[in-house]
């Protein structure tokens, strides 16, 4: 009865879907089993008092098994919405839309108002420092008047009084009525001094050149411009101040709004011994005591000083004046002007904070439209209003293209389950002409192309298994075991492009001191080219060896008649010595091909007989890639003796020629798939296969194709092989 009860709830928990399948969720069901023991016990223990050490540590394991089942349960709700409510195509086209058009929207709108923001606030702050930058170029130009007068007057022998006249009559009618103090050898003369201002002293020993900037001097700040110039062999300095006060700030800030500099009227001279302010520049602040008083002008400082209410040596004009609707908030940002100090030269920064309106920057922007400024803002409103628009009807649209797909969707579906069953005669009925139509039309046509597709299938399977045994038979066409000489270490190995190769390569033994090198290269890929290597192998093996029956025959009748054909080389001296000819083989070659090929194919050979006794190497080369000889001391030679490639024309003349092999000297021989594969760096290269095998000629000859391949293989990357890689290596010793 138990066991029937509880199968009976598990089936109505599974109907409903609420029995744990997984063992993610079966894990979660026995977390909140625990949890929830332990969180009894935790009550229990408390209303009974007993155990409080118990208590609260089953209680913080409670809360801790909460949180893990909260994760675990937000993760099978994660993965019930993925299985079961995106399942269908519709409810995952709606959530697509959602974070396409949706979201997307939103962020954009969201990095528009933050980018508006600050475009803003860096706009604002642009146009009070270009402000002031504007009344540093008015008082620098005038400082210059004032030095040219100044001089004029020197140069004329006026009197100190009468200069101090002139310049004072220049200073006041000037607009911003700036402090000029000028020196001149012992002549110090300072005019036109603001009422709450001091005439600076003696020129700080950093002024050695014309300078123009914001300065901190008798604790307040100036704009100040000094000007340098020489007169009758005397520097003359001239310096115009304006004070950086409330009404220097609140001229600046009408326009804009609420300006307010973040600075202290203080001296940054240290000199004054009755000073109670010291300032700090930088770094950490310097230590005081009850009497004095420690202003950060420092840009940490400035920072902190921006998170409270101005203090009593801040400076703030202007008012934001009120907003035109609700939309037009209120924007405020910081910029850091560079300060001197007067006494000593060192910069520093303050804060200028400027509070604004955006109507108010948009009147500044557009002040030369006058009124039609007007137009351009209903311009940009009609635009937005555009965009809402056809933002709505995109909406509409979507919604049609939605139930469109998921129709059409759910009919390739339902085909789907008869094909599934074997009903090849259903149909779908087509209703449109889009693309969906043409997908449910192919799907029509699959159920009559399915039996065909099948056979193609099992042909295919056939064709693949045929060039499979193809790969095997062409790999026993290579050689397997290599017959070194005495004065010559073998190796060669053959990468195909594709399943079989259309490269060749053999050794011949001819006796028991002599051995055929060839090393080819078949024009095309695939199996038309293995076909076409297959024969040249055969026929290179057939002249070869017909050529060595030959001479065994005339040199040694008794050992021919015995054994016809026979290989073993027993005999030493010049009778051993098969003196095959390469140019003869390769005009025998040539002229087969020719006659049992068609127009388009032809191969490339190179062909040699190495001799072991002279170590020399009789050779010819129809159109290979020229093998080269690297000798000891890393000079090359380049094997070129020869003529076309074979089986292209009837007739063609093969050179051939000799070369000589020292101890040590290594033979390269390579077909086009080892130097021309290219990368973005271009080809590989003949220099940088000479280069590696130069490198590691100490190796054996197996290594060094390896580490040849390896590298052609890296060169190549990601990319499909482009061609068949073969390379033979023959090392003298």
């Amino acid at each position: 009865m138990r066991r029937l009860s509880y199968r009976f709830v598990r089936l109505k928990l599974a109907t409903l879907g609420l029995w744990p399948e997984t063992r993610l969720a079966r894990f979660a069901a026995y977390l909140v089993i625990i949890d929830l023991v332990f969180g009894a016990a935790a009550r229990v223990f408390g209303w009974l008092n007993v155990l409080p050490g118990a208590a609260s540590m089953l209680q913080g394991w409670s809360g801790l098994l909460s949180f893990i089942v909260v994760v675990l349960l937000g993760i099978l709700v994660l993965k019930w919405v993925r299985l079961h409510l995106m399942w269908r195509l519709r409810n995952r086209l709606i959530v697509t839309y959602v974070f396409i058009g949706v979201i997307p929207v939103f962020l954009l709108v969201c990095m528009a108002l933050i980018a508006a923001y600050l475009l803003a606030g860096q706009f604002a702050t642009f146009v009070a420092t270009n402000d002031i930058q504007a009344e540093l170029d008015r008082l620098q130009s005038a400082n210059s008047v004032f030095a040219s007068q100044i001089a004029d007057d020197i140069s004329q022998h006026v009197s100190s009084p009468v200069i101090g006249q002139h310049l004072t009559a220049a200073a006041r009618a000037h607009p911003l009525s700036p402090e000029v103090t000028f020196w001149h050898g012992a002549d110090r003369k300072t005019v036109n001094p603001p009422s709450d201002g001091a005439a600076p002293g003696d020129v700080p020993s950093w002024v050695d050149k014309d300078f123009r900037g914001i300065v901190a001097a008798d604790r307040r700040l100036w704009l100040r411009v000094v000007r340098r110039v020489d007169v009758g062999g005397q520097p003359l300095v001239v310096v115009s101040s304006v004070p950086l006060d409330h009404d220097f700030i609140d001229r600046l800030a009408k326009p804009l709004g609420r300006m307010t500099l973040f600075a202290a009227k203080v001296d940054f001279t240290p000199a004054a011994q009755d000073r109670n302010v010291t300032v700090n520049l930088g770094g950490n602040a310097p230590q005081s005591t009850p009497k004095n008083q420690v202003i950060d002008l420092s840009p940490e400082g400035q920072k902190d000083r921006l998170q409270h209410q101005t203090g009593p040596g801040d400076i703030s004009a202007g008012s934001v004046r009120p907003a035109r609707g609700s939309w037009d908030r209120e924007v405020s940002f910081v910029t850091l002007p560079s300060v001197t100090d007067w006494s000593s030269g060192q910069s520093t920064r303050v804060a200028l904070l400027v509070s604004t309106r955006p109507t108010l920057l948009y009147d500044r922007l557009f002040l030369t439209l006058g009124e039609f400024a007007g137009l351009v803002f209903s311009a940009l409103t009609g635009v937005a209003i555009a965009f809402g628009v056809v933002e709505l009807i995109a909406l509409i649209i979507g919604i049609r293209l939605t139930r469109s797909m998921t129709r059409s969707v759910y009919e390739l579906y339902n085909a789907t389950e008869h094909i599934n069953r074997g009903q090849f005669h259903h149909r779908i009925k087509v209703r449109s002409y889009d693309q969906l139509a043409s997908l449910e039309k192919s799907f029509n046509s699959m159920s009559e192309s399915l039996e065909a597709l099948i056979a193609e299938q099992k042909e295919k399977q056939r064709i693949e298994n045929e060039l499979a045994i193809a790969q095997e038979v062409q790999a026993q066409l290579f050689p397997k075991q290599l017959r070194s000489l005495a004065t010559l270490e073998l190796w060669g190995l053959c990468q195909p492009a594709r399943t079989v190769s259309g490269d060749y390569y053999d050794f011949l033994a001819l006796g028991h001191d002599e051995l055929g090198l060839a090393v080819g290269d078949v024009s095309g890929k695939g199996i038309s080219a293995a076909l076409l290597m297959a024969t040249i192998h055969s026929a290179v093996r057939a002249y070869t060896l017909d050529r060595t029956r030959q001479v065994i025959e005339s040199r040694v009748p008794a050992m021919a008649a015995s054994a016809p054909g026979a290989q073993s080389f027993g005999f030493d001296g010049d009778e051993a010595r098969i003196n095959v000819a390469p140019a003869e083989l390769l005009g025998m070659l040539n002229r087969q091909l020719y006659h049992s090929t068609p127009l388009e194919k032809y191969a490339t050979l190179f062909f040699g007989v190495y001799e072991g006794a002279s170590r020399s190497l009789t050779y010819t080369n129809a159109g290979h890639l020229p093998p080269i000889i690297l000798s000891a001391d890393g000079q090359t030679r380049r094997l070129e003796v020869g003529g076309t490639v074979a089986g292209l024309f009837e007739s063609v003349p093969f050179e051939q020629a000799v070369v000589t092999l020292q101890p040590g000297d290594i033979f390269i021989s390579f077909s086009d798939g080892v130097t021309e594969p290219e990368n973005e760096f271009g080809e590989f290269g003949e220099a940088r296969l000479l280069e590696l095998v130069r490198e590691n000629r100490n190796l054996p000859l197996d290594r060094i194709c390896d580490i040849v391949t390896t590298a052609v293989r890296d060169w190549i990357g990601g990319a499909e092989q482009p061609d068949d890689i073969t390379l033979v290596l023959a090392r003298a010793r």
